[in-house]
């Protein structure tokens, strides 16, 4: 008889924890692992005495659902996805939903999406963040891909997924296709950025201010309580005061070479695409890549020279600037992961509720922090606002922090401390609010050597003009495109 309200593939961490946070909310799961060794395992382990279906073949998960079937992947992105559908497929009708909720490309969701719907069913990209805590007590779920699906899965998502104080689900629908895993991935470069810059602010502390970790740890226990109040901050704080059996401080002991697994590149690589100024995350993305050359960096370090000065100001006034300069860099962030989020919508047909994305951020996920609700009610007050700097309460925030932010990115030059994320946030805010940037002489150099064109201050836009710089070029220009 079939009787599971959803079934699930893939026994690893995040799928174990996803079926037994399912399972805690009453519903019943059926599950299913490549190596059915697994599933036995789970059985008779974590899934022991639960309302969980343990099945040994694609076909026998299938029979065990309820219809309109739902059968949900967390398997590993890319090829295994596709090949689990193909093995879907033929056991399958119409009406029945697949769901992908690893970390895929936007782009193969959206490829999916059509694929699977040309086949008579229905399909859903789905971003679920929170990590494996996050998984069994309240993820973020960010669900897109085909809107018939949407009603068939609300049930589940918004009753395992994490709620707000108020009550409030972190999860609602995102948009077609490929909009779920397109919103997860900015929500992964966002992530990028936020780990980025408090680490150069634990390392202006540490090597610029010479503090030890316990006064750090005292530093964001602090900062936890205020403005900059997050999950990130409130781990960091753990991480400093962490010591291990012997008492060694654990921090101290990890090797400074960082991984990724692709997505904060992916969301650099979209804002490239689409023109967008996504500076802060492209430059957490390429600090990960320099720690990762640990080798060279040890042997450059025994030949480059840097500055020798020492700090000698106010600590205690430093570390109030810090505070600030990580909290406005933090605004930037957002405010160019949210246009981003914009420009995508724009170019792929998405109606994105911006607001409503920056309330499932609130709770169960990785970025999740009191700041986002500052980022929903800006929205809520003008859902058409272009960029969150413009907001009363952003563009206040940033005024508030702009000495301390100043300071901040000088003394780091002046000690040799690098802080490219914090760095590059301060040079975007400065070229925002610029009305006339130096890209006229930029398009001058273009004519000059390519015949590029350029428009005029003095004429209507979208009229474009040659000149021939050296005599020798003549009249013929290139055509005018933007890449």
């Amino acid at each position: 008889m079939s009787q599971a309200d959803i079934g699930l593939i893939g026994l690893a961490v995040m799928g174990e924890n996803l079926i037994l946070n399912m399972e805690s909310k009453g519903f019943t799961v059926a599950c299913y692992n490549r190596t059915t060794s697994k599933v036995d395992a789970f059985l008779a382990g974590r899934a022991k005495g639960k309302n969980i279906i343990g099945c040994h073949s694609v076909e026998e998960l299938v029979a065990a659902l309820k219809k309109p079937r739902k059968v949900m992947l967390m398997v590993k992105a890319g090829q295994a996805v596709d090949d689990f559908i193909e093995q879907l497929l033929p056991h399958l009708e119409a009406g029945d939903i697949i769901i992908d909720g690893g970390n895929s490309n936007f782009n193969d969701t959206t490829r999916r999406t059509k694929y699977v719907e040309s086949k008579g069913l229905l399909y859903i990209g789905t971003g679920v963040s929170g990590g494996e805590e996050g998984a069994l007590r309240g993820p973020s779920i960010m669900p897109g891909g085909s809107p018939a699906a949407w009603p068939h899965v609300k049930p589940i998502f918004q009753k395992i997924a994490a709620h707000t104080k108020e009550g409030e689900p972190c999860c609602d629908w995102v948009g077609e296709n490929g909009a779920g895993h397109f919103v997860k991935m900015v929500h992964n470069g966002i992530e990028y950025g936020d780990m980025q810059l408090i680490c150069e602010t634990y390392q202006l502390l540490k090597d610029g201010l010479g503090l030890s970790n316990e006064e750090m740890h005292k530093i964001f226990a602090q900062w936890n309580r205020g403005a900059l109040d997050s999950y990130l901050i409130e781990i960091t704080r753990d991480i400093l005061a962490y010591k291990d059996e012997e008492g060694n401080a654990v921090v101290d002991l990890i090797l400074d070479t960082a991984g990724q697994k692709g997505t904060g590149k992916w969301t650099v690589i979209a804002a490239l695409d689409a023109g967008q100024p996504l500076t802060l995350i492209a430059e957490a993305v390429f600090a990960r890549c320099l720690s990762a050359i640990k080798d060279e960096r040890v042997a450059a370090s025994k030949k480059l020279s840097g500055p020798r000065e020492k700090f000698r100001g106010n600590k205690k006034a430093f570390v109030d600037d810090l505070k600030n300069a990580l909290y406005a860099s933090k605004i930037c962030s957002y405010a160019q992961g949210f246009q981003l989020m914009r420009a995508a919508a724009k170019e792929y047909g998405w109606n994105l509720n911006y607001g409503g994305i920056a309330l499932m951020w609130r709770g169960g996920c990785i970025i999740r922090s009191a700041f986002l609700g500052k980022i929903r009610d800006a929205f809520a007050k003008d859902p058409n606002i272009v960029n969150l700097l413009l907001d009363p309460f952003f563009r206040r925030a940033v005024a508030t922090a702009q000495e301390s932010w100043r300071r901040v990115v000088t003394t780091a030059v002046k000690l040799g401390i690098p802080t490219p994320a914090m760095s590059s946030a301060l040079a975007y805010y400065d070229g925002y609010r610029t009305a006339r940037l130096p890209a006229n002489l930029l398009q001058a150099q273009r004519d000059y050597f390519g015949a590029h064109t350029y428009e005029r201050v003095d004429r209507p836009r979208g009229e474009f003009f040659h000149t021939n710089w050296t005599g020798r070029g003549g009249d013929t220009s290139a055509s005018t495109y933007v890449v």
